[in-house]
Parts: C-alpha cells; sequence; structure tokens
C-alpha cells in the first residue's frame, strides 16, 4: 500500500480548488491555504471549454446546468463571419455544449460544495518556504510552521512559489485594458446559444449566453488598448459604451441594459512561458505556471486542468521519496507545459494583431480576415483539435487513475 503524504495547497482559485479536489480524492491528505477570509472570485464573467468540464465532473463537482451551452464563432464588427468552432457533435452533447458561459462565482460555488471538510483554510498568510529532501517548511504571519511533502503553488500571477523558485521577473504588460459586465434583462430579443467574438479596426466586442444559478442571462465585454503606464480614471458605462460604437447588435443594447454594478475592468497581463514547473518538493498550478491574456479563453479552464491533471499524477506515488516524487511532477508537467505554451502565446500574439499593428495596415489585415480561411483555420479549425486532445488526455489520465485506486482498494 501506498505511503500517505501530505500536500499543501496555496490558493484557494479554480487552480488551487482543483488541486485540492483531485489529490483530496488520493490516498494523500490535503490543506489548502487562503489568506483571505474566503475564496472569492477575482472576476465576473467566465467561459469554460468541454476539458475542464470534464474534469470537474470526474473530481465530483456537479456540473448540471453550470453554463449556457454555445457556439462560438468570430465575426468582424458588422456581423460578417470569419470563423466558426465546430466540435463534433457527441462532445457538445456529452459536455452542455461546445463552450459554455456562465459567472465566475457560480464555478467558485460549485467547487467550494465539493471540498471536502477541513481542506480549506481561510486568513492563512504564507510569507516564505524552504525545502530539501525530507520536505517543504512554511513559515505563516503568525510565526507558525506548516510542513508537507509537497507544495503546490496555486497563488496567481503574482506567485510567491513562483518567485521563491524562479526568481522575480516583471509581467508582461499587453498594454490592453478589458471591460465586461452580464445582465438578466429577458425583455433583449437576443439570440441564445451562441458565443460572439467580434473586431473592429481597434477593439474587440464580445457577447456570450450565460446560465447562472439557473437563470438565464448574458455576458459582455469590450477590449481596447490602453498604456499601462496610466491610472484609469473614466467611467465603466460610458467608456464600454464608447468603445462598443460601431458593433453590430446586440452588444450596445447588452452594455446599455447592464447595472453599472455588474460591471468589471481589469489591465491585461501576462507572463512568457516557464521552461520548468517543478523544482525538489514544489510545483505550480494555473496562473501561476502559466497567466495568460482572455483572447485565449481558457485561463481558468487550464488551471482546473492542471488542478485535475496534478492530483492524478501523484496518486499511488510515495510523495515522501524525492525521487519517485521528481518523476510524477515531471509526468505531471511535460505534457501541460507545450498546451498552456500555445494558449498563451496565441492570445499573446492576438492582442498584438488585433490592437497594434500600425493604423495603415488595419484595412489591409481586415480584408485578409474577411476573404481569406486564416480565421477559420488557426482557430475554428485549430481549437478543435486542442479540445479533443486535452479530452484525449484526460481519458487515458483517468484509466490509469482508477487502476492505481482498484489496485489500493484491493491490496
Amino acid at each position: 500500500m501506498t505511503k500517505k503524504g501530505r500536500v499543501i495547497v496555496m490558493g484557494a482559485g479554480p487552480a488551487g480548488m482543483a488541486a485540492a479536489l483531485s489529490i483530496s480524492q488520493t490516498e494523500h491528505d490535503v490543506i489548502m491555504l487562503e489568506r483571505y477570509p474566503a475564496a472569492r472570485p477575482a472576476g465576473n464573467i467566465l467561459n469554460l471549454w468541454p476539458p475542464p468540464i470534464k474534469a470537474l465532473g470526474l473530481m465530483g463537482v456537479d456540473t448540471v446546468d453550470l453554463g449556457a451551452p454555445c457556439q462560438s464563432e468570430f465575426r468582424s464588427a458588422s456581423g460578417r463571419v470569419r470563423a466558426v468552432v465546430h466540435l463534433p457533435q457527441d462532445v457538445v452533447d456529452q459536455f452542455g455544449g461546445g463552450f459554455i458561459g456562465m459567472l465566475r462565482p457560480q464555478l467558485y460555488s460549485r467547487l467550494l460544495q465539493t471540498i471536502p471538510e477541513g481542506v480549506l483554510r481561510t486568513n492563512t498568510q504564507v510569507e516564505s518556504f524552504e525545502q530539501d529532501d525530507s520536505g517543504v517548511r512554511l513559515k505563516l504571519a503568525d510565526g507558525s510552521v506548516l510542513e508537507a511533502d509537497l507544495l503546490v503553488g496555486a497563488d496567481g500571477i503574482d506567485s510567491l512559489v513562483r518567485r521563491t523558485l524562479w526568481g522575480d521577473a516583471p509581467k508582461r504588460e499587453h498594454n490592453l485594458h478589458i471591460i465586461g459586465g452580464f445582465t438578466f434583462d429577458d425583455t433583449l430579443d437576443v439570440p441564445t446559444g451562441r458565443c460572439v467574438v467580434s473586431h473592429t479596426r481597434t477593439i474587440q466586442g464580445s457577447w456570450t449566453s450565460i446560465r447562472h444559478e439557473g437563470r438565464a442571462g448574458y455576458q459582455w465585454w469590450v477590449l481596447g488598448a490602453f498604456d499601462s503606464s496610466k491610472e484609469f480614471t473614466g467611467d465603466l458605462h460610458e467608456t464600454a459604451t464608447a468603445m462598443a460604437k460601431g458593433f453590430a447588435s446586440p452588444l450596445p443594447e447588452l452594455i446599455a441594459a447592464t447595472d453599472p454594478a455588474r460591471l468589471q475592468r481589469w489591465p491585461i497581463r501576462d507572463r512568457p512561458p516557464l521552461e520548468k514547473w517543478s523544482k525538489g518538493r514544489a510545483t505550480l498550478v494555473g496562473d501561476a505556471a502559466h497567466p495568460t491574456s482572455p483572447y485565449a479563453a481558457y485561463g481558468a479552464g487550464m488551471s482546473i486542468e492542471d488542478g485535475y491533471f496534478l492530483g492524478r499524477r501523484i496518486a499511488g506515488v510515495d510523495i515522501s521519496d524525492p525521487v519517485a516524487l521528481a518523476s510524477a511532477l515531471e509526468a505531471y508537467e511535460t505534457p501541460r507545459k507545450p498546451h498552456t505554451a500555445f494558449q498563451v502565446d496565441t492570445a499573446y500574439k492576438l492582442g498584438k494583431i488585433f490592437h497594434h499593428i500600425p493604423a495603415p495596415l488595419r484595412p489591409v489585415r481586415d480584408l485578409f480576415f474577411d476573404h481569406s480561411p486564416f480565421l477559420q483555420k488557426m482557430i475554428g479549425d485549430g481549437t478543435p483539435g486542442e479540445i479533443l486532445t486535452q479530452l484525449d488526455q484526460i481519458d487515458v489520465v483517468e484509466r490509469e487513475f482508477q487502476s492505481k485506486s482498484g489496485a489500493q482498494a484491493s491490496a
């Protein structure tokens, strides 16, 4: 029988909660540390592709009516279709749509409902940690020390774990910002079952059907250039309304119908992909490993996948043994790095293409996108391949995990 180990997950966002859930299904003990009084969502709007939905279900999370099933389309601002993401019908049927629109608090609620009692510890601030072959020791703000066999850094783009392992480095500024909001106004004549991503020559404007706590609605966002060295002082609703000028219906109507209290703004930043996520007895998941621009629409999804895969890879492993642990962490991160790096790099490049090329080239760019299959091949056809690959990897890893679990039960 495999020796039980102890894992500490630092951070209670989607990556941390997914890691804690997946690990809790193994023989290992896990605790999750959150510095705030509660695990709280840092944003409002959210979308998920089938792989993270599948991972959530395998970890015991209730995915019924989690979000609104949508088909994703890329259009010009006038409504001309440039690309459509087509997933196999069996995938769409199995996971409630090829893409679901939801609000981030609902994901947190479903995750928290599934976290075993005693795993989450709030109001717990980690100041530093050290490690050697014998274990990891975390120094807390109250002066106490926690020990573990494995530390999982799920502590976001400004990760203490990442900084300790790999040194400090400035975030990569995209010089873009996004304003997003949501409405449940049922008087609007807006199609359902769609995620529409559109562009003028300088702005991305998008909208998606959502489901939240059994209620149908819509989320939207506008994204454009903004000098990151300056402070934003404008009114969010007025700024979003101005950014949406020139877009086809229903985007302007959705913004007009949104309560200003349901708006949020955030600057877009990321970090270049790391060559290595793990060192010794510590590893990274989610934004700590691969913070990405919303252009990928996959940040939360990749975080959930990370947590799922990490738990499965350390199942049946004596994580007190540094050699065995290193092998398991290598098996975790090796297949994840190409996928996450591709999403981070694609999102960064799309931001450049749509918002930072010289003005004289923008008409040429748009003419090319409107009259060539480039976006269909890059996004419409490329995205399903990535999605199906991740689904296949989950199938392989889950079979291995179930086999280990069966062997453990019969031992």
